[in-house]
């Protein structure tokens, strides 16, 4: 092991992470309403997993197509607020607190013309998903194909993790 370097995570990320479990934990049950909360948070920059919440309310039980329609609906409409979080962005907010080069602002202005709304399929990825969300509200991708894609995004991911889990 010499030469290597380990992540050891602090005293205060285990009991952050103990929080969020006990969050999530507290969220399922209420149901389809804690899933839909949760799912929509977790596609905010709330620290939350909805693949967790759904595998949990998979688990207990829960009805597979209610499941993945309850947590696709709040995902998606969470990714929608991070699109219009992002719409609401400044550019000189980029460039002053965040210190964002110009150049940088414009490379990443050519890729989102280049890709478009298509880009919102990539939302379901954990940590950069919102981010992607963020990015197209950004640079004003067009609202109505960035949803739909967003959709099919998160939709498809949700469906995934239930033939995984065998709930269908």
């Amino acid at each position: 092991f010499e030469g290597r370097t380990f992540f050891m995570p602090s005293s205060t990320d285990i009991i952050f992470f103990l929080y969020l479990c006990k969050v999530m934990e507290s969220l399922l049950e209420y149901g389809y309403i804690g899933l839909f909360i949760g799912a929509f948070l977790a596609a905010t920059v709330f620290p939350f997993s909805s693949d967790v919440l759904l595998v949990g309310m998979l688990a207990a039980g829960g009805d597979p197509v209610t499941t993945v329609v309850v947590g696709t609906l709040g995902n998606w409409l969470g990714g929608l607020t991070s699109y219009w979080v992002g719409w609401l962005g400044k550019l000189e907010w980029l460039e002053r607190w965040f210190r964002v080069k110009p150049e940088t602002i414009e490379r990443h202005r050519n890729k989102v013309e280049r890709w478009g709304p298509l880009l919102a399929l990539m939302t379901w990825l954990p940590f950069v998903g919102d981010v992607f969300a963020i990015v197209l509200g950004f640079y004003k991708a067009k609202f109505l194909p960035s949803a739909l894609w967003m959709f099919v995004g998160k939709c498809g991911r949700f469906i995934v993790w239930a033939l995984v889990v065998g709930a269908f």
